[in-house]
């Protein structure tokens, strides 16, 4: 069952590459008492998002957070390694969380999994994004092809903000 709007995120735990290494970051420290806008990619580096998704959510950092956003967090089915590497070339480190949901257990948990093994990529976050506060969702936007990112993208969540 996919998550829905007015629904509690589940408990999951990510990995986040930091200055002093790897720390773990779970749903609890990252959204309570909270207002964070998540946004899911299939994979870091892959085209779409590295030249599409990321990169908007990056340019409109300040503006979102201006909204009273307190944070920013983007998550894929990838490891630490990649995800870090992701957010040091993205030029993204340590403006926003990079989260790796490394066993998709999050990802499975809130219904937003994808299988992309005809694309070589196996299993997959769709692509989405979120408004999260104290936990809860407060808005949600899937995309319907994972080559999109328009209705998860940061200027339909500046809409919505």
């Amino acid at each position: 069952m996919t998550i829905a709007i007015g629904d509690k995120l589940p408990a999951a735990t990510f990995k986040e590459k930091t200055a002093d290494g790897p720390v773990e970051i779970t749903t609890d420290q990252l959204f309570a008492g909270k207002r964070v806008v998540l946004f899911a990619v299939p994979g870091a580096f892959t085209p779409t998002c590295s030249l599409n998704h990321l990169p908007g959510y990056l340019e409109n950092r300040d503006t979102i957070l201006g909204k009273g956003v307190d944070d920013i967090a983007v998550i894929a089915v990838n490891d630490w390694h990649v995800m870090g590497a992701w957010a040091q070339s993205s030029g993204g480190f340590g403006k926003i969380h990079f989260l790796a949901d490394w066993d998709a257990g999050f990802t499975k948990a809130v219904g937003l999994d994808a299988d992309l093994s005809a694309g070589g990529l196996g299993l997959r976050s769709k692509r989405y994004s979120m408004l999260v506060e104290d936990g809860v969702v407060k808005a949600l936007n899937v995309e319907e092809s994972p080559g999109q990112a328009t209705v998860s993208g940061a200027a339909a969540m500046l809409e919505q903000l």
